[in-house]
């Protein structure tokens, strides 16, 4: 993946100097006790990984998508010259996720609304409750930013078998999918189901808007092939990544079962399979995985 020297976003927004869970020994707090990162990974099963939302997934969102009066420190800039190449990645990922979304909107004649992304480490507020750097990335259709704790990314090569700097990219793409979800009015019709259904009901529909955030990434790859100069290798890491964060493969892994019915964001293969409907696809025609008689 050929990203240095490519454009940057002006959308990113650095919190690190002004947040952190103010404990030692490079844990996590989550939920007012101490997470090592031996433990991230089954927490990742509960909130994210590459994940919808996982405020939503704590109960942390009001019905509707009404966001809190929160009280942030000021950014800084991100990640200026060499000495910060991930915050440089990151831009430049989200840099191009704005060209690819921008010109699929004014397509159609309508503008796209960038999100913004936020920097922090350990926890950070947010319209949507107060982020954990457990949760792994997330959207927060409240106040249209995706947030990361760049450490995510050590837990993702490290800790969750998903190395390769497209493997990074893709967990920006598909926070930006729930992102064209939240503008498109798909996460609203979600989150309006929540308490009219039954849990197994909801947990099915978010595994159909996790689906389908994977293949909206997979839509931004397709048109990023070229950008990048992407080799084969290179969505190989991806196609790696969305495998090793399946629901399945996650239970395997922390507690030697497999539950489907309490699946939230789909199988490895499913999530492999709309990654790879969206990138031979090219179009957010394909895909409705809401329309999906089978996934």
């Amino acid at each position: 993946m050929k990203w240095d020297g490519q454009r940057e976003s002006d959308n990113v927004e650095d919190y690190r100097d002004s947040t952190g869970d103010g404990g030692g020994g490079g844990g996590f707090s989550v939920g007012g006790r101490g997470l090592g990162l031996g433990g991230i990974a089954i927490a990742l099963i509960a909130s994210w990984v590459l994940g919808v939302n996982p405020l939503t997934m704590l109960g942390l969102l009001s019905g509707g998508g009404q966001g809190q009066i929160v009280q942030r420190p000021a950014p800084h800039d991100a990640g200026h010259g060499a000495e910060d190449p991930g915050a440089r990645f990151v831009k430049v990922v989200l840099g191009s996720t704005e060209d690819v979304w921008t010109n699929y909107f004014a397509q159609s004649g309508q503008k796209y609304p960038a999100p913004h992304l936020a920097l922090f480490r350990g926890r950070m507020p947010t319209a949507c409750g107060t982020g954990e750097a457990a949760m792994g990335p997330f959207y927060c259709p409240a106040d249209h930013k995706v947030y990361i704790d760049l450490s995510f990314y050590d837990v993702l090569s490290k800790r969750l078998g998903a190395p390769g700097e497209f493997a990074q990219a893709y967990v920006v793409a598909h926070e930006v999918g729930h992102h064209i979800q939240n503008l498109l009015g798909t996460s609203e019709k979600l989150d309006r189901a929540r308490g009219q259904v039954s849990k197994t009901q909801y947990n099915a529909l978010s595994v159909r808007l996790e689906l389908q955030a994977d293949c909206y990434a997979g839509v931004w790859a397709s048109k990023a092939r070229s950008q990048f100069q992407l080799e084969q290798a290179d969505i190989d890491s991806a196609l790696n990544a969305a495998s090793q964060i399946g629901d399945d493969t996650l239970q395997r892994k922390s507690q030697g079962t497999v539950v489907p019915e309490s699946f939230t964001h789909g199988s490895s293969e499913q999530r492999v399979r709309w990654f790879t409907r969206g990138l031979q696809g090219g179009r957010l025609e394909a895909c409705d995985t809401f329309g999906a008689k089978e996934l």
